[in-house]
């Protein structure tokens, strides 16, 4: 048997066996995502293959961060490129010297050199931003860094073998082959029977390490590269944030919410496997920028952490592939949340930082461990993966979705888990308990009178605000909400729309006493149950009164009403922000913004009006129509705004680790120098208000909404500033 025959024989027994290991590595953890509660696969129509191209072939997310956007930019298309190389470098060692018989083959060789070398200086730039910049969403030690090995040592390996090969074929000098010219250079008087020799050498390291890295990729955080693209595909086509309609009426239901990892849907789990662990959700998470236990990033990772254990244990099949190669050799081990856990997190002022993560992601570290005495079984979900501080911490502004790069879905897996709490195990925050109970029974988060909620129409001078019953032909209902209705504060930014409106000359009404809640914070919180009789309540009366647009000043309440309202039979109802209406009017010329407002204004977007609903530019309009208003945009501001720290229940409920999240969002708004922070959002306002106390600014920075700031650009007046107590 000639060399070449051997050869050949080995090729195919190790590309077989490597195919054959990936494929048991990646059929297995298939197993284990079936475990999970069957979902509809929706795949993107046509609609959808636009934002999957963005995102997978653009990058569009790994540019959020330019210059990671770049280096990923060039080791994607850098791999796409060389696996042609691969197919040629196969085909040379297999042929003794042949190659793929391509058209203007040299310019092929030469694009080969390039790509690699680019390929070469952007792992050199992942290593610094790892290790000389050690940027902390980064995690470091051999384990991450692995990728780094692989992919310089297949680039090298490349460059040797096709500099051995020069050798060995006595090729001359070519521009076409900068490289690999080079290296043939270094070794002038090297033996033909050497050369060919090292290429042999370098050309199998080169397959070893391909296959190596075939088999590592689906056991290990670069799955990525194929879960991936599924994922983006087969994400949601619909409005961001949306949650999912529990069928409480399910009498087959054993619970409700995920109290089990086989709880979640295979759509969450294949988030699991998704994740690339970049930590950009962490770094732009308000509850790991302020010293909270919850890390978006490894929220996913103990899950996945959890899943593939408890896979393994259930269906008895292995992860690691081989397991003496991947697994240690050992005896399995179950990752758990240690001792730690029941202590806060240890929040670093050193500085006096704004914003820092390194607290959170030095405990999550500190606190996941592997533990072999105890089964995957055995180790409860809540508390033993996630604790409920955790739980609670998220403000659901879905930052962290936003800048996801694999399309991973982080909010609806925190509150199917608060939905367990509460709906199964009657566990919440006392204040937040205490909401939900007024809410119930009075239908606002102060347990204020029903009565009392359209007191706030007294208090406009000149200006009638008509119920639905005085005004039956109304255009729009003017969804007040509690904190509109109730909040002393919030009752300015009623009153300025009211105004505004009357001005422009459009017919609009009121439900008064008999508005109720609009289920947002139930919802958020995990109440569904709650939500849901809110919902049912909130439309019957839209039909009642013939209802066809609505218009609210709560991003929290548009959001709901607009997105999730039809889940429960709300058709046929424009729903608009204010900003949006007001932003028409003006376009329209039925408000004229006539008189100066000098004022330097830091617009803070809402997430529910921003991230949930791409409501950007319509606030920002109005403020530009202003005369005088010189409009500043903050370090994090639009699509990676920071949230104001209300949302998702946290309005209702104290912060007791790390540093306030409106005291953070203040300062980062303060750092701009503005004289107001304006915003579109009553939750929003009340937080940046609080923030300037805090910071004992308040007298020469105003939080304003955009209703306030317009209606003194309309009027020429500025409402009085009153007591913003809770109270009738």
């Amino acid at each position: 048997m000639g060399w070449q025959t051997a050869n050949w024989l080995l090729f195919v027994a190790a590309v077989g066996y490597g195919c054959y290991l990936f494929g048991k590595a990646v059929y297995r953890r298939v197993l284990y995502v079936k475990l999970g509660q069957a979902t509809e696969f929706k795949m993107r129509g046509r609609d959808g293959t636009g934002t999957f191209l963005s995102q997978v072939f653009g990058q569009k997310k790994l540019f959020k961060d330019l210059r990671s956007g770049l280096m990923h930019f060039v080791v994607f298309y850098g791999f796409i490129v060389l696996q042609f190389g691969a197919i040629d470098l196969i085909v040379k060692g297999l042929t003794a010297g042949g190659h793929l018989p391509l058209p203007a083959y040299e310019l092929f060789g030469l694009i080969q050199e390039i790509t690699v070398l680019l390929t070469l200086v952007a792992m050199g730039y992942a290593a610094y931003r790892r290790y000389g910049e050690k940027l902390s969403r980064l995690k470091r030690g051999w384990k991450p860094s692995l990728v780094l090995y692989f992919i310089f040592s297949l680039m090298l390996s490349v460059l040797l073998s096709l500099g051995f090969e020069r050798l060995w074929l006595d090729l001359d000098y070519s521009g076409y082959a900068p490289v690999s010219s080079a290296i043939a250079r270094l070794f002038p008087h090297l033996p033909v029977a050497a050369a060919q020799a090292l290429f042999y050498l370098f050309w199998w390291l080169h397959l070893l390490i391909l296959l190596a890295f075939l088999v590592y990729v689906p056991q290990s955080k670069h799955f990525h590269l194929i879960t991936a693209p599924i994922n983006i595909w087969l994400g949601r086509a619909e409005t961001p944030g949306k949650l999912k309609k529990l069928d409480l009426e399910d009498e087959e239901a054993e619970s409700f919410g995920v109290g089990k990892i086989e709880e979640f849907t295979q759509k969450q789990m294949l988030d699991f496997y998704a994740c690339v662990e970049c930590g950009r959700c962490t770094n732009v998470c308000p509850a790991s920028n302020t010293g909270k236990a919850l890390s978006p990033m490894h929220l996913i990772t103990k899950l996945r952490d959890h899943l593939t254990e408890k896979g393994a244990a259930v269906t008895g099949q292995s992860p690691w592939v081989p397991e003496f190669a991947f697994g240690g050799g050992g005896a399995a081990k179950t990752h758990t949340l240690i001792e730690i856990a029941g202590r806060a997190v240890e929040w670093n002022a050193e500085g006096d930082p704004i914003t820092d993560i390194r607290p959170t992601l030095a405990w999550q570290q500190a606190s996941w461990t592997a533990t072999p005495d105890t089964s995957p079984e055995q180790v409860e979900l809540i508390g033993g993966v996630m604790t409920e501080d955790e739980i609670w911490a998220c403000t659901t502004c879905r930052n962290c979705e936003d800048q996801c790069p694999v399309g991973n879905g982080h909010v609806d897996k925190i509150v199917d888990l608060r939905r367990h709490l509460v709906l199964m195990q009657g566990s919440i925050p006392h204040e937040g308990q205490r909401a939900l109970q007024n809410i119930e029974r009075q239908g606002n988060p102060w347990g204020l009178s029903r009565s009392d909620r359209d007191k706030w129409t007294g208090e406009i001078e000149g200006v009638r605000v008509p119920t639905v019953r005085e005004n039956p032909d109304f255009e729009y209902l003017f969804f007040v909400g509690s904190m509109g209705a109730y909040d002393l504060r919030a009752r300015k930014i009623s009153r300025a729309l009211a105004r505004l409106l009357n001005e422009a000359g459009v017919s609009f009404a009121i439900l008064g006493n008999e508005e109720r809640n609009s289920g947002d914070t139930p919802r958020r919180m995990g109440n569904e149950m709650l939500f849901q009789q809110l919902a049912a309540d909130n439309i019957e009366t839209f039909r009642k009164y013939g209802v066809r647009k609505i218009v609210t000043t709560c991003p929290h309440t548009f959001n709901t009403f607009k997105n999730e309202y039809p889940d429960f039979g709300l058709e046929d109802v424009e729903v608009l922000h204010h900003t949006q209406l007001l932003d028409r009017l003006i376009r329209e010329g039925k408000l004229r913004p006539r008189y100066e407002v000098k004022e330097r204004i830091a617009y803070h977007d809402s997430c529910y009006l921003g991230r949930y609903n791409n409501v950007y530019d319509e606030p920002r309009n109005i403020l530009r129509a202003i005369s005088g208003v010189e409009l500043v945009e903050m370090v994090r501001s639009r699509e990676n705004g920071m949230c104001c720290g209300a949302g998702g229940g946290m309005m209702w409920m104290e912060e007791t680790a790390g540093k306030r999240v409106n005291l953070a969002r203040t300062e980062q708004a303060l750092a701009v120098k503005p004289t107001v922070i304006g915003s579109a959002c009553p939750y929003c306002l009340t937080m940046m208000e609080d923030g300037t106390k805090m910071k004992e600014v308040a007298d020469d920075v105003r939080a304003k909404d955009i209703a306030e700031i317009l209606e003194q650009a309309v009027f020429g007046d500025s409402p009085l500033r009153q007591n913003h107590s809770i109270g009738g």
